[in-house]
């Protein structure tokens, strides 16, 4: 599979590169951020993967979290890729049209990490497979990096990492989220999303719901841990966030979540910022053998 670099810049002692490529999940070029720490000149190192929410592309975090740092000091690489087929101009191979939505939670920038069945978003809407499946295969192929990895996101990316983790929970050491839409089955912004791109058989988006996954769970032994912070101050937090839901689910089936509660903190990469560090801590324990390695 031809990967093109688009750009890389030197960061942190490591590289931040940015790449694209042509993605058979979703059938239109993909485009994703890799930083890689200064251990990757000597070895394979960890991965962690940071899915964004909705508006956001393969830059924002890599840009605005101030991840970087901590990062090359720990040895992990970070990958970000964008959160929908846009491919080029919004066309496909085919010069096909990419679908969009005249709204800001919908279409390209809010694929959701599902996917589609509907007829309208199948041929591309596939995000789900494509973070689970082809770029992981991508970049083991391509890259300095070793089988261990982690998943981690925010809002609608928070959403995406906690369910894929909980879907494939052999393939992860450990999942986090800032302010992650916990339970989209029952609230606005996923109501919209899953009818558009699964339909309206609500049991078909359960497989994509974080709540109704852990509710399933009986025995969460060899489950990864999950670190949620949530801003008290978030203007999306009683709508459409939710986390007393996943908090409930994950007492009751006794899943190992730690979910923190910031006052005055609010929905945006500032808050992100103010607690990146103890995300990056949180998946280096759980993603070298010897935490103290890390």
């Amino acid at each position: 599979m031809t990967l093109e670099l688009e750009q890389q810049i030197k960061s942190a002692g490591g590289w931040l590169k940015k790449y694209r490529h042509q993605a058979s999940s979703t059938g239109c070029q993909m485009r994703f951020n890799l930083f890689l720490p200064p251990q990757a000149n000597e070895g394979n190192v960890p991965v962690l993967y940071w899915l964004s929410g909705l508006t956001c592309n393969e830059d924002n975090f890599m840009q605005k979290a101030g991840a970087h740092r901590l990062a090359a000091e720990l040895g992990i690489a970070l990958v970000a890729p964008d959160t929908s087929p846009r491919g080029d101009a919004g066309k496909d191979a085919q010069g096909r049209d990419i679908m969009d939505a005249d709204r800001y939670d919908l279409g390209q920038g809010a694929g959701f990490y599902v996917n589609a069945t509907e007829p309208s978003w199948s041929a591309h809407y596939q995000m789900y497979q494509y973070i689970v499946d082809e770029l992981p295969a991508l970049l083991a192929e391509h890259f300095p990096i070793t089988d261990r990895k982690a998943i981690a996101g925010h809002s609608m990316g928070g959403h995406g990492a906690i369910s894929i983790a909980l879907k494939n929970p052999d393939q992860y050491a450990s999942v986090s989220a800032f302010s992650p839409i916990t339970n989209p089955s029952r609230v606005p912004w996923g109501e919209t999303a899953l009818t558009t791109y699964l339909g309206t058989d609500k049991t078909q988006w359960q497989q994509y719901d974080s709540v109704e996954l852990l509710n399933r769970i009986t025995d969460p032994t060899g489950y990864p841990h999950l670190l949620v912070d949530q801003g008290l101050a978030d203007e999306f937090l009683e709508e459409q966030l939710k986390p007393q839901q996943l908090e409930t689910a994950a007492r009751q089936s006794d899943y190992p979540l730690t979910l923190r509660r910031h006052p005055g903190y609010d929905h945006s990469y500032y808050f992100i910022a103010s607690f990146i560090d103890d995300h990056l801590h949180f998946h280096a324990h759980h993603l070298f053998d010897d935490p103290s390695d890390a």
